[in-house]
């Protein structure tokens, strides 16, 4: 399985949904969804793209911000992954949505904890 050699849980799921994404863009691609193909690569390869930017940051906001911006890759790539599951002639991927489903909720609690940890030092 590949990872990024990282530790870092998020980072690695980020990594493995955007390698997964590649294919999935490419599957569709072979069955000519190519405006929906274009769709779920940018967003679904943007998550990780965030996620380790946020790495990087140069303060906690500016951590939360860039983690916010991969929350929001993550839910316009799960509409993506949705309108495939419910359209007809389209390939879905129960395995891309559970991915997506974590991912969420891995940014959701970091998020979540580094807003309070914020708090707790003011």
């Amino acid at each position: 399985m590949a990872t990024i050699k990282s530790d870092n849980p998020v980072l690695n799921l980020s990594f493995r949904f955007a390698l997964d994404i590649i294919k999935y863009a490419e599957k569709l691609e072979e069955n000519k969804k190519y405006v929906i193909a274009k769709q779920v690569l940018r967003s679904g390869t943007s998550i990780g793209a965030n996620i380790h930017e946020a790495q990087s940051s140069e303060s906690k906001l500016d951590f939360i911000h860039k983690l916010k911006i991969a929350s929001k890759e993550a839910e316009e790539t799960e509409y993506w992954l949705m309108l495939c599951k419910y359209s007809e002639n389209y390939p879905s991927n129960e395995t891309l949505l559970k991915q997506i489903k974590e991912l969420q909720r891995l940014l959701t609690r970091i998020i979540f904890s580094t807003k309070r940890n914020i708090r707790f030092k003011h």
